[in-house]
């Protein structure tokens, strides 16, 4: 297993990159740091927080092909900068987690909105026989 830790500035904030590499796989995490880490900080952080990190599913990393005609290249480039749009690996496994992420959070909004809506019925209904009781 490989792993590697990429630290940049993003406005407004440093964020930090972790990339695990493992069998032909990667998944990456991102962590907003805030102001600029020193090393000392980093290194905190990896050693109390690593364990907590959420990455992102495993992504197949693909191999690179031998050269063959430019013209082929840039053609198959441009075809692929289409499909998949313009980003790293690392990137686009982060992205896919984000809209994991975000399919997770609309599930268990749509579960509260149903739960909060029959809680209200049952409170509905009770004030209801609360009226009616003994007359």
């Amino acid at each position: 297993m490989k792993e590697k830790l990429t630290v940049f500035f993003d406005e407004p904030f440093w964020v930090g990159v972790f990339e695990r590499y493992d069998n032909g796989k990667l998944s990456v995490c991102k962590v907003t740091f805030g102001a600029e880490p020193k090393e000392q900080e980093v290194y905190a952080f990896i050693l109390g927080h690593y364990n907590a990190l959420r990455f992102s599913r495993e992504v197949d990393i693909w191999q690179r092909k031998a050269a063959d005609n430019p013209k082929r290249r840039q053609r198959n480039a441009r075809k692929q900068i289409e499909q998949s749009g313009i980003g790293t690996r690392s990137q686009r496994a982060l992205q896919m987690q984000l809209e994991q992420n975000k399919q997770e959070r609309k599930v268990k909004k749509r579960e509260q909105k149903l739960a909060d809506k029959q809680r209200m019925f049952e409170i509905k209904q009770q004030k209801k026989k609360e009226k009616h009781r003994g007359r």
